[in-house]
Formats: C-alpha cells, structure tokens, sequence
C-alpha cells in the first residue's frame, strides 16, 4: 500500500464529515442506538464498533487504519503512552511461571516491568546482549513464551538481526514483541520480517511536534482484538479524541520530516566525528557503526538519534557542555521539530561519575528540524568549552 494514500486517504470517508479535508474531533464519550439488537451486538463485543470512546472512537478508528497499514500490520491500538503500549502488549503473552528473554538495557519502563512488576507474577527475565542471536537460542528455556526485542536502542543504537531472532522464535514457539519507536514505520516495517507485535511511542515521530504522548501498538487482528478485549480496555490505556487527532495530524507530514531530519543529521555527524574534543560518535547509518551493515539491511534509514562521547575527565565538563548550548534544547524524549540534549549523567548521582566508563561521558543528541549550519554552530562554541 502507497504510503501517501496511507497518510492522506485509507480511513477517511470525507462524505461523512461534510467532505471535510481534516477529519473531525469525535468529541464523545458515549454512542446512542436505534435499537437493543445493534446496542447488545456491539455490548458483546465492542472491538467492532463505537459504543464508549474508553475502547474505539471514530477519530482514533482513522487513526488506528493508517498505524497499522504504515507498520504492514493487520490491525492497531493507540495508548496513551508507550510505556501503556509496553505494558499491554507483555502482560497479554506471559502467566505465571513464565520466562522472557530481552535485550539488555531496554527501555526504561520495559526493564521496571521486567525487573519489579512481573516477577511478583512468577514471571522472570533474562537480558542478553542482543548483538548475537545466538545469545537468545542460549538463554531460552522450556518455559520462554516471549522475546522481547528494541532494535535500535534509543541511547547506543546496538541492533538484533531481527529475520533471525523471528526465526529462532518461530522454531520454538515464542512469541517476539519489538519496540520500533527508533526507526518508526517509514524507516523499518518489523511486522513485515514476522515479528507478532510492534510497538512504538507516537510521542516522537508519529506526533512530531512535542505536544502530545501516545504509543502503538501492532499485530495481526487475532491478537490485537485480544488485547484490545483484556489488557487495553481492563486498563483503560486509551488516548483522547483530541490526541488521536494531533496524531492524525503529525503522519500527514511523517515522511518530509524524517527526510529533512535525516539528511541533517548525516551532516552534523560528520562534522562532529571531525571534533578533536569527541571521542566517538555513535550513529546506525554511519559506516564507523559497528553493526552498519545490518543497518542498512533492515532499516531504510535512522531518522535524528545520535550519541557522542565526549573527551572529558570531569562531570562538570560534560555538564558545561550541556548547559553552553543555546539552541539545543535539554529534555528527554525526540521526534518534534526541536533539537535536544541529554547527558547521560543526569541519570546518576554525582559522586557515581566516572571518567573511564565511557557511557558516563555520552550526550544523547537529537536532530530537528532547524538549519545544520545552525545547530553545527551551537555545538562548536558549546565544544569549545571542554
């Protein structure tokens, strides 16, 4: 499927919205019925239709269409963050007594429910180092039901071979759950190497423009239908009428944005692996990267995420750094139209600094949307103050 027919016409019947070009916000939280066989049709199961805006609304039905076909999926749901997406999509593969493999160093609200939530179920988790798929064969178990997968990571960037790891998976009966939100579905489409559910925070790229949090999550509609009828709605992990339109309204414009992003971002990295005050620069679709051909294997492209490793002895270098720049932003998070900074360090205490452990001296740079000659200016007077 055409990805501009995705963003600009699946979903939207504009004869039924007075051929509005923008779909309207369906502010409701309730629906009427003409009689009690189409209210107890939609009573007992309300995956098909509109009944309470807590599990479909129209607004988001158009939404949810595009998410899943962008992904190659059958079917999606939107959440009201991705740490929600995370949680539902989890909890519905494991019982207790169950074991999961992950990534090392996943997300951080995966690994809380990894390492806090679920083992008060029973349920447990070791973390390889996803790099080599032969490290998951070697941590299954006999009772493994999931694989959980972040490839890239959003602060190092390591990759799995995800066609292998599916394979491995599929040989044992696993389930494979990945988080997408690095690349987002106009750069890698997971669903499509036969990964069972996707997911991503819509807060970055999908949303674009920093004013709304939300996450996806897709699959087949076996599964989705599932979770839609258990965890999602149990929960009652869903988004707003307006935030399913602000999303609506970040897609049309996804593909110009992450085009503009990434040729920026290819420039300001080769400016900066030519620093004499950085040590290294980590980026997918730079050739140094370790794993660059699998990269350009399975990704189409890496969007505005890098790391750099600075040349510091000190904290207070790299916090110098950080607090000199003036058009890069501090904050977590990425994807809108502003560039941002994040220290490693501001992760840990003080004292805990230390020089030798390379991750320590990292800042997270995120490109947006603004000139590269701009930002490479920012950079080199913040640099100077090393």
């Amino acid at each position: 499927m055409d990805v501009s027919f995705i963003l600009n016409e699946l979903g939207e019947d504009r004869e039924q919205y007075f051929n509005a070009v923008a779909p309207p916000i369906v502010q409701s939280s309730n629906f009427a019925f003409n009689k009690v066989s189409e209210m107890r049709e939609l009573m007992l199961d309300e995956y098909k239709g509109f009944l309470y805006s807590r599990g479909n609304n129209p607004t988001l039905s158009i939404l949810q269409q595009k998410l899943a076909a962008l992904d190659g999926a059958e079917a999606a749901l939107v959440f009201g963050s991705g740490a929600a997406a995370i949680f539902a999509s989890v909890l519905s593969q494991v019982k207790q007594g169950d074991h999961i493999v992950s990534v090392r160093d996943p997300y951080s609200w995966a690994g809380r429910m990894f390492d806090v939530i679920l083992p008060r179920f029973g349920v447990t988790t070791t973390y390889v180092d996803g790099t080599r798929t032969e490290n998951f064969e070697t941590a299954l178990q006999s009772n493994t039901r999931l694989i959980y997968l972040e490839s890239p990571n959003s602060f190092t960037y390591e990759l799995q071979d995800i066609s292998a790891v599916v394979k491995l998976a599929k040989s044992r009966n696993i389930v494979t759950i990945i988080d997408n939100s690095y690349c987002s579905p106009i750069y890698q489409q997971p669903i499509k190497m036969g990964v069972d559910l996707c997911l991503q925070s819509a807060t970055k790229y999908i949303g674009g423009h920093s004013d709304v949090v939300a996450g996806v999550l897709t699959g087949s509609t076996e599964m989705i239908s599932k979770i839609f009828a258990s965890e999602y709605m149990n929960v009652g992990s869903g988004v707003s009428p307006f935030a399913a339109w602000l999303l609506l309204r970040g897609l049309r414009t996804l593909p110009i944005r992450l085009q503009r992003i990434s040729e920026s971002t290819l420039k300001i990295v080769d400016w900066l692996k030519k620093h004499p005050a950085i040590e290294r620069v980590i980026f997918p679709m730079d050739p140094d990267f370790p794993q660059y051909e699998l990269a350009k294997k399975q990704m189409q492209d890496a969007g505005g995420l890098l790391t750099i490793q600075l040349k510091a002895e000190k904290i207070e270098q790299v916090e110098r750094f950080c607090d000199s720049l003036q058009h890069f932003l501090m904050a977590v998070s990425w994807g809108g139209h502003e560039s941002l900074a994040f220290p490693a360090c501001a992760s840990m205490n003080v004292a805990d600094f230390k020089a030798e452990e390379p991750r320590h001296r990292m800042v997270r740079l995120y490109i947006g949307l603004e000139e590269p000659g701009y930002l490479i200016k920012d950079l080199e007077q913040a640099l100077a103050t090393l």
